[in-house]
């Protein structure tokens, strides 16, 4: 079967799911989960699998987040994110191109959202919901259940997770999974990504540091 490719960063540009609750204009969120708030900043190391070792290597390539602003967009506020990536001069695989880029997103009812009305993460919706579909089979995604105190270089956080996973026209589950952790009050701590045929992720990206206002 062809290698398919999923990651984090390429369904981001893709997602169908659209929300049904928004937040008035200019309301914030009671509690803000995702630390949307101008100022704040989240630095990202990436780490891809070494097949001969079977450890995860430094690549060298940094993200480099942080949210600049706010616009209004179909009359919500939405928190501008800007990511400046350096060190893949290679074009890894599911590390993010060099240079910066632009993502809108804002908080509504527990829902990450872009200005597309994609849901990026949820903290409250444990239902499945489809991500992407395709002509061999669909992308599909579930906020688990359980905490996870998660342990990267910027220190140890109580994360909830997502899974997102892939399967074929005939249902059946393919190997890869990738996996987003988000801590309360921080955001995203570390997430994974994968080729839907191995069930081991080809990236996996940690929060190296950061600064909450």
């Amino acid at each position: 079967m062809k290698r398919i490719l999923f990651s984090v960063c390429f369904f981001a540009l893709f997602f169908s799911c659209n929300s049904s609750d928004d937040n008035p204009l200019n309301q914030e969120p009671e509690a803000n989960f995702y630390a949307l708030a101008v100022g704040n900043a989240w630095v990202y190391k990436n780490y891809k699998y070494n097949t001969t070792t079977e450890a995860y290597d430094d690549t060298g390539v940094i993200d480099s987040v942080s949210i600049v602003g706010t616009e209004i967009i179909s009359d919500h506020t939405y928190f501008k994110f800007r990511r400046w990536t350096t060190g893949n001069e290679a074009n890894i695989t599911f590390c993010n191109p060099n240079g910066e880029h632009f993502e809108w997103l804002r908080d509504s009812l527990g829902n990450l959202i872009d200005h597309n009305g994609a849901v990026k993460f949820t903290n409250s919706d444990f239902s499945e919901r489809l991500v992407l579909e395709n002509t061999w089979g669909n992308i599909y995604e579930t906020l688990t259940t359980e905490t996870t105190s998660l342990s990267v270089e910027a220190g140890e956080f109580s994360c909830i997770n997502s899974e997102r996973f892939a399967r074929n026209e005939d249902g059946e589950q393919l190997p890869g999974l990738d996996r987003f952790y988000y801590a309360d009050g921080i955001g995203l701590i570390h997430d994974t990504s994968s080729f839907v045929t191995s069930d081991r992720p080809s990236i996996k990206r940690r929060l190296d540091s950061y600064i909450i206002n």
